[in-house]
């Protein structure tokens, strides 16, 4: 009877927000930024039913029937989205066993903490593009939407789907040492066991697929440029991501990498950081989305070098850093789709917003920017009108800052207000 007494007020706690969140509330908006029209709105009244937006209205005055959030002297915009996260691993170290030195119950807490640090930064929804042991991410997912712990709404990818050896494997061990199964859910050996292993991570509640087309910067024994996935595997792995209506995406850093997982089909491109002009022009025909992560490689080289991270690593870093950013640039002016990513989890999670100074200084307008984790964000999650989103029918995740960040976008990055679904989880700074 205690133990049922006890399950029953936890549940209530539990569910207090979701009842909170049916309540019908408004949010005041003194600027109200919409992505989707590309345009600005000012003194905007938007109406909150459940977890949606429902209307967005010029201020007449204060509403009677429902609370009203005042952010009327601060700029609102939808919650913004990071395509290229790594939730529920430690932070990247020195130390290339360290994924060997956690418990899945310590992994637990650290994903749950490092969601809380990206939901207050102002991202709302993330993609987690990979874990060392298998399902954490799932796991952190249904959490978060459990109600269980607080958190962005996730998409995942369950595993990383590699080569034996390859840039999504942990190397540089002492080959006696045996790394766990789960570590290794979805190394391939051929296309065959490409389309068993896709199929296997998807039935176990992965969002889509992540594929290592390419040697890592943060992998030892792994080079960059050096292609690890063939055409027909990639393409096997669309394919079997296809059956289930879901996409794969490639981590490619070479050019011919790159090419080559475009040409297999892939959604979105991670890194792509020796991305040539031929590459550039194949994804802007295929309408591939690029997710580079410009803001990186300072951080590796100004604090790798003083935690003394292993020197392959920082040469890996320092011969990518400035190809990827003239890539990018290049991207922009070509009109790639370029949606908003950065290795969170390479550098602490919740400096998400860092990294958008950089696509502004590196080609993009501020606007543009914000598109990239907003709009552009949720089309390449096949989640346009859901999230990344202001308007009537968007879940309502908003953020509201000081300042204009089509003046100064760097404003993003100071701790904002955060609404999820209805709900301010952050009301200051």
């Amino acid at each position: 009877m205690i133990v049922r007494l006890a399950a029953t007020v936890l549940l209530a706690g539990l569910l207090v927000p979701a009842v909170a969140s049916a309540q019908l509330s408004y949010v005041h908006a003194g600027r109200l930024v919409d992505p989707q029209a590309g345009k600005v709105l000012t003194d905007q009244l938007v109406r909150v039913e459940g977890d949606k937006i429902v209307a967005v209205t010029p201020w007449k005055g204060a509403p009677t029937d429902g609370p009203v959030t005042d952010w009327s002297r601060l700029t609102v915009l939808p919650g913004l989205i990071d395509m290229h996260t790594h939730m529920v691993d430690d932070e990247q170290s020195e130390n290339i066993a360290q994924p060997l030195l956690r418990s899945a119950a310590q992994q637990a807490y650290i994903g749950a903490a490092h969601a809380r640090a990206t939901l207050m930064a102002g991202f709302t929804s993330v993609r987690d593009v990979g874990t060392w042991r298998a399902f954490g991410d799932v796991a952190l997912r249904d959490a978060i939407e459990a109600g269980y712990v607080p958190g962005p709404r996730m998409s995942v990818a369950g595993a990383y789907v590699t080569a034996p050896g390859g840039g999504g494997e942990i190397t540089g061990i002492a080959p006696d040492v045996v790394i766990p199964a789960e570590m290794r859910r979805g190394v391939v050996e051929d296309a065959a066991d490409v389309h068993r292993k896709v199929h296997d991570l998807l039935v176990h509640g992965a969002d889509f697929i992540k594929l290592i087309a390419t040697g890592a910067v943060l992998t030892e024994g792994t080079e960059p440029g050096q292609l690890e996935l063939s055409e027909d595997e990639i393409r096997a792995a669309v394919e079997e991501a296809a059956k289930r209506g879901t996409y794969a995406t490639a981590h490619a850093h070479g050019a011919e990498g790159i090419k080559t997982a475009v040409r297999a089909g892939v959604r979105s491109i991670e890194h792509g950081s020796l991305i040539d002009d031929e590459g550039i022009a194949l994804m802007k025909a295929k309408g591939t989305f690029l997710v580079a992560d410009i803001y990186n490689g300072d951080f590796i080289d100004t604090y790798g070098r003083e935690h003394h991270w292993p020197d392959g690593m920082i040469r890996k870093n320092r011969e990518t850093t400035d190809a990827q950013r003239e890539g990018f640039r290049k991207a922009v002016k070509a009109g790639v789709k370029i949606a908003y990513g950065t290795d969170a989890g390479v550098y602490p999670h919740g400096w998400n917003a860092r990294q958008l100074p950089y696509m502004v200084k590196y080609g993009m307008m501020p606007m543009q920017a914000i598109q990239s984790a907003t709009t552009v964000a949720a089309d390449l999650m096949r989640k346009t009108g859901q999230v990344g989103c202001d308007a009537a029918g968007c879940f309502a995740d908003l953020i509201a800052v000081d300042g204009d960040p089509l003046a100064d976008i760097s404003v993003l990055t100071r701790a904002p207000r955060v609404m999820k679904g209805g709900v301010v989880v952050k009301s200051e700074p």
